[in-house]
């Protein structure tokens, strides 16, 4: 990936500078809700404090903030620039804690070369932070640095540049020594490199089974060894009785090669010259010691590592210290001691072994790949990381004995921790264990489609559904199994050779004969995937549909009306669609169906939207838009609002609605409870009825295209059976989303028809 400098300059310094800022997490508009900030409702939580210190958690962010610490003295590849050119770099790892584990920053740069003076800085700043992370300190400072603070400090302090790939480069020697057949404890490895790093990483693998004595390690003055008098008490551990006379010399038989020093200094002979399957790690950045086209030009069977993004197996920190903190933080440790490292280094080692999933194929080009040479440790965008490492890490802090606050309940803190990934995962997540309980039967229109076949087989795995493709049968397993994939998990049906297609014709034919269709017609109509879909829903040899993926709306809703028709309580359908900002769940209709409904439809649709937001287990408020407030501007469009009020609490006076009303009114709490203390309608709406398509439509599109907003959908409400038309161009993951939705429907209908006496 090449940056421009032009391109990272403007990155930084177009609009706020910088790239954080602080956001308040509590409402602070009003001069009451100032009064609770800061004096005089603020004394409360600090005499609190005062009494208890421990509910400085209780009461403040110190749980969730982390101090990422630097003097400067060792940054990236740029060494010793200085505490502020230092701060860009900080304010870049503060990003990465909150993208990846939301974890919360402030980033503090020291202007001291002094170790002492570090070390009392950070001390002094105990009650701020729940943990420090100290970043871009140059050995042996740092050691010392990190040392003093573990003994002195009861929260837990991190020095990342050690630490950071240790655990994640010891994740990928575990996976390569075991594809490679190797036993660590016979591994013979040469290391490029002394500093901080590279020592942290020779101690992790000790920890994981290497033995001492197999590590040759090299600083800028070649092999350390006994004989040498100018090593430091960090470097003598690793002092070997044999002695290299340099790099190449050592290489030669080596099992593996992990450098931590410069670009180009290994060359193909070097690599050639190592013991069969050889494992190369070159991490020096932003030029490996070698690169990863000679590495493998030189062996074809090196397993080979880089910090590199744009190739296989990047060793990056982002792996380990977001998710270490995570768990560290919420039991509340005292300290990151060893076993919490191994503990993640494991954590790492397992989940690479594990499918990938399609929104990590997604994020590196839709690329397959699977545990193998090129796919030894997890890729930094794979979401599942903090799930597995956080949890992993707080289990060992608890078994050590220095977590505060154990965890009691694991399932609840795995689901906790999605949730720190966006509001929109909580949501969805309700529908696939619903979902999960009462797999149902879905047909898919477009079999033959790769996102079709991916999202089916991960319905079927994830037991959400039980999948039909329609399609060429032969073709459709034939792509099953180029994708890794077992047929067996999928129904495969031709429409043009099922046994069913003459019922289908027939019934068709019956149901439409007075509409204009012929028998001939309606043959011709069975042929296509959308009506033969749409039949199979309708006569229950499916439950639901999901279609639309290489279509135009109509092109699917028009089979499904023609098939499987509307409920007859609403006699109309209608779109929604479900926007997350700031985490906050909000319900939007009718966003693909209705140009303009009357007052009448208006009603029905605020009815099934409702009906169908319960089905996420939230409790719909409703508010019907408009450009009025209660009356404040009487026209037509909002007179047809106020009227589908009345026809709501009519027909369901048991729903919280209310309106008409402007869409600020609607949302922002105050202005109900202030100037409109009258409305039916309490803690501001979560549910918008918009009066037009127009509004609609143009509403969720520039939520989407112009806000960090989560848009889902559209689910279409009020068919007599699960219907749901895919946006073109729809993501595996919105597939298996809206499948998920279908199956939670059609487990619903049935239930309710049960319920129902037969007529």
């Amino acid at each position: 990936m090449s940056i421009s400098k032009e391109e990272a300059l403007k990155y930084h310094s177009d609009g706020r500078k910088g790239k954080i800022e602080v956001i308040s997490t509590k409402p602070c508009y009003t001069a009451r809700e100032l009064s609770m900030a800061y004096t005089p409702g603020v004394a409360e939580p600090c005499r609190e404090i005062e009494k208890n210190e421990e509910d400085v958690y209780k009461y403040t962010a110190k749980g969730n903030l982390v101090g990422v610490v630097s003097n400067g003295t060792a940054v990236l590849g740029l060494g010793d620039i200085g505490a502020a050119a230092g701060k860009p770099v900080m304010e870049g790892k503060g990003v990465l804690f909150k993208r990846f584990a939301d974890v919360d920053v402030f980033d503090i740069e020291l202007n001291t070369h002094d170790p002492k003076e570090v070390i009392r800085a950070v001390q002094m700043l105990e009650p701020t932070f729940g943990g420090i992370n100290l970043e871009d300190i140059k050995a042996p400072e740092c050691f010392e640095i990190e040392e003093e603070l573990k003994k002195t400090m009861k929260i837990p302090v991190f020095h990342d540049d050690q630490h950071g790939t240790a655990i994640i480069s010891c994740a990928a020697l575990i996976n390569a020594a075991e594809i490679t057949g190797k036993d660590l404890g016979k591994m013979r490895l040469v290391i490029s490199g002394a500093g901080a790093a590279a020592i942290a990483c020779c101690r992790m693998y000790i920890a994981a089974g290497v033995k001492a004595e197999n590590i040759s390690m090299f600083d800028t003055k070649g092999h350390v060894n006994k004989k040498r008098k100018d090593l430091n008490k960090y470097k003598e551990q690793f002092a070997q009785d044999v002695e290299f006379k340099d790099l190449a010399d050592a290489m030669k038989g080596a099992d593996g090669f992990l450098g931590l020093s410069k670009g180009n200094i290994v060359s193909k002979e070097m690599v050639k010259s190592m013991a069969k399957w050889p494992i190369v790690f070159a991490m020096a950045n932003p030029d490996p010691e070698i690169t990863y086209p000679d590495a493998k030009d030189a062996r074809e069977d090196v397993i080979m590592a880089t910090g590199r993004s744009d190739y296989p197996n990047q060793v990056n920190n982002v792996l380990g210290f977001p998710f270490i903190f995570r768990g560290a933080l919420d039991v509340r440790a005292t300290t990151i001691n060893e076993e919490m490292k191994m503990a993640a280094t494991r954590a790492l080692a397992k989940l690479a072994k594990e499918k990938v999933p399609e929104v990590v194929l997604n994020a590196y080009g839709g690329k397959e790949f699977s545990f193998g040479p090129e796919y030894i440790i997890p890729k930094p965008f794979d979401p599942r990381v903090l799930w597995n490492v956080a949890p992993a890490v707080a289990r060992a802090a608890m078994e050590t004995g220095v977590a505060r606050q154990p965890i009691a309940d694991w399932g609840a803190y795995e689901e906790e921790l999605k949730e720190r990934l966006g509001f929109s995962q909580e949501i969805l997540r309700v529908m696939l264990h619903k979902a999960q309980k009462s797999p149902k039967k879905i047909v898919y229109p477009e079999g033959e489609e790769e996102k079709i076949i991916r999202a089916a087989n991960e319905v079927f795995t994830e037991e959400i559904g039980k999948p039909v493709l329609l399609g060429d049968v032969e073709e459709i397993k034939n792509k099953i199994v180029s994708y890794g994939y077992d047929p067996k998990n999928f129904e495969i049906v031709d429409p043009m050779k099922s046994g069913k297609l003459d019922k289908y014709v027939n019934d068709f034919y019956e149901a439409r004969a007075r509409k204009g269709v012929t028998k001939n017609e309606a043959r011709i109509l069975m042929h296509q995937p959308n009506y033969f879909a749409s039949m199979m829903v309708k006569e229950g040899d499916a439950d639901a549909l999901i279609g639309g993926l290489t279509y135009h709306y109509p092109q699917t809703i028009k089979p499904a009306l023609q098939c499987v028709g509307v409920k007859k309580e609403f006699n109309i359908c209608a779109g929604l669609y479900i926007v997350i900002i700031k985490k906050k769940a909000y319900f939007f209709a009718d966003t693909t169906v209705n140009i303009d409904p009357t007052a009448e439809q208006l009603a029905d649709i605020a009815i099934m939207t409702a009906d169908t937001v319960k089905q996420f287990d939230i409790n719909p408020r409703l508010a019907m838009l408009s450009f009025s407030n209660f009356g404040s501007a009487k026209y037509p469009q909002s007179v047809k609002v106020a009227e589908a009020v009345k026809l709501i609490h009519k027909k369901r006076p048991d729903l919280m609605v209310d309106g008409e009303m402007q869409a600020d009114t609607a949302v922002v709490t105050e202005i109900l409870e202030n100037e409109f203390p009258f409305s039916y309608l309490k803690g501001g709406a979560n549910v918008l009825i918009f009066p037009d398509l127009n509004a609609g439509n143009i509403a969720y599109k520039l939520f989407e295209r112009l806000t960090d907003a989560t848009v889902i959908g559209p689910v279409l409400m009020g068919m007599n059976k699960p219907i749901h038309v895919l946006q073109r161009g729809a993501t595996v993951s919105d597939i298996v989303n809206m499948s998920a939705i279908a199956a939670v429907e059609a487990a619903h209908a049935k239930i309710k028809r049960r319920a129902c006496p037969p007529l």
